[in-house]
């Protein structure tokens, strides 16, 4: 029992040694991959280093769901495949130590850090979600050029602004641009364009200077006498045409201000089913009335107008119902009837595009729930799978280790973000989508360790040439 209980503790820290050491290696790879992903809303506003590194705390729980799996593969690959090399697990089986007993100790490490990434998931990473969003969110206000998102329209100061490119130093210099003003009503009736725009903040204090060039300005007159005319409006032509733009509330930043806090990566599994049960009511509820408004403008229902009430009415066909009418009364009809066929068409394909979402809002909330159940249990199985195989390939050290986990840890990641993604538009059952490769992989674990426990190799090249000999 001493011995064994040595042994246990030797797998141990070989284990636990090279887990930590590739954990560390691994997430400081992956953020710096995550400082050059948003180096572009970091760079020139001015942050201290302090700013920089909440954001990165803020964002580091997200990368351990992705960084641990692949840390557990292959630490036991290397460590299995290590023993393996040097004969020990050789040596433990000619003591009677089977594959399986030398797991066992680092069976129960994985079981607890399978728990470990479930409480990140579902814990730690919804709170790193929202303390990360509410800070982009808030580091986008730090500069107006930064805020302003190239093809869409931005809020900046009183103004609704859309720019088709950005260039330059700081993206000062703006092309394609439209303006809406809000005036004191909150209505709008000034509209800018211009080909091109160039952004200073050095000549107005707690503002921006925006100078357009070569554009038209649309003013909308206003009338305070009623009446369903159109408003009039004027229209200017300017070579330079000068903004000030007041920005007081953008220097008043308050990088800690939390608005923001409704997005379904922000909840928790308890949270996510609340989330999911009203949005499939909602959804129902939506499709049940949409229904019963497509059945009213059928005009089904006002049969039971021009009817007996104790006779039901039977459609004899379109031709014997337009022969009761004059040629120009039944082109007339059917012009009508093409046009609403058409409406209804145009109408469907609208409704269809709004349900479209809605489903994917919720598969989303599916898919991103049984996620958290998904990477909790991969973090185990890849124990599972990379310990017989680090023992089958008998090699250790960084080579043919890093190869075989790289290659197994990418084909689950890769297909099985594609399956997720497939499920987002509905192609797959959310289930189907985020547990499809897990069931894969578990399947092929067992089977891998089954052959690795009994001392069989993963493919018997000895059968598969005797076979090919018999055949020929």
């Amino acid at each position: 029992m001493i011995g064994i209980t040595t042994i246990d503790k030797y797998i141990l820290k070989s284990y636990l040694g090279t887990l930590a050491s590739f954990f560390f290696i691994l997430m400081f790879i992956f953020i710096i991959q995550t400082v050059w992903v948003f180096i572009d809303e970091f760079a020139g506003k001015g942050l201290n280093i302090l700013v920089l590194f909440k954001f990165l705390i803020f964002y580091s729980p997200k990368l351990i769901p992705l960084v641990l799996p692949l840390t557990i593969l292959l630490s036991s690959i290397m460590t299995f495949g290590g023993f393996a090399e040097k004969q020990e697990l050789s040596a433990l089986k000619s003591a009677g130590i089977s594959l399986s007993r030398a797991m066992r100790p680092l069976i129960v490490v994985n079981f607890f850090a399978s728990f470990l990434v479930f409480y990140i998931t579902n814990t730690v990473i919804p709170l790193a979600e929202y303390k990360t969003f509410n800070l982009r969110k808030n580091l986008s206000k730090v500069q107006p050029a930064l805020a302003i998102t190239e093809g869409m329209f931005n809020d900046i100061g009183e103004i609704n602004i859309k720019v088709e490119k950005k260039y330059g130093e700081n993206d000062r210099f703006l092309e394609d641009i439209i303006i809406h003003e809000n005036s004191a009503n909150q209505v709008n009736r000034v509209v800018i364009k211009s080909k091109k725009g160039e952004l200073k903040n050095n000549d107005f204090q707690d503002g921006i200077q925006l100078i357009l060039f070569d554009g038209y300005r649309y003013e909308e007159v206003y009338s305070k006498k009623k009446t369903n005319k159109s408003y009039p409006h004027n229209r200017v032509y300017f070579e330079k045409y000068t903004m000030n733009i007041d920005l007081s509330s953008f220097n008043n930043v308050d990088l800690n201000e939390a608005r923001y806090t409704n997005t379904f990566k922000m909840q928790n599994v308890n949270e996510l089913n609340s989330s999911i049960d009203s949005l499939t009511t909602k959804y129902l509820n939506e499709i049940k009335g949409y229904s019963n408004t497509v059945y009213l403008r059928t005009g089904a229902k006002s049969i039971s107008n021009f009817k007996n009430k104790n006779k039901s009415v039977v459609f004899v066909g379109g031709y014997d119902y337009l022969k009761n009418f004059s040629q120009r009364q039944k082109e007339m009809i059917l012009v009508t009837a093409r046009n609403n066929i058409n409406m209804q068409l145009k109408n469907f394909s609208n409704q269809k595009n709004v349900f479209f979402i809605r489903e994917k809002v919720i598969n989303l909330h599916r898919i991103w729930r049984d996620d958290k159940f998904v990477t909790a249990f991969s973090a185990f199985i890849f124990f599972i799978i990379g310990a017989p195989i680090g023992a089958l390939i008998k090699k250790g050290g960084l080579g043919l280790p890093t190869v075989t986990a790289l290659i197994i840890f990418l084909t689950y990641h890769f297909t099985g973000t594609f399956l997720k993604n497939s499920a987002e538009d509905g192609s797959l059952n959310p289930l189907i989508g985020a547990w499809t490769m897990t069931i894969i992989i578990t399947i092929l674990a067992m089977l891998i360790f089954v052959r690795a426990n009994n001392d069989k190799p993963l493919i018997n090249i000895s059968n598969l040439r005797l076979r090919v000999f018999i055949k020929k």
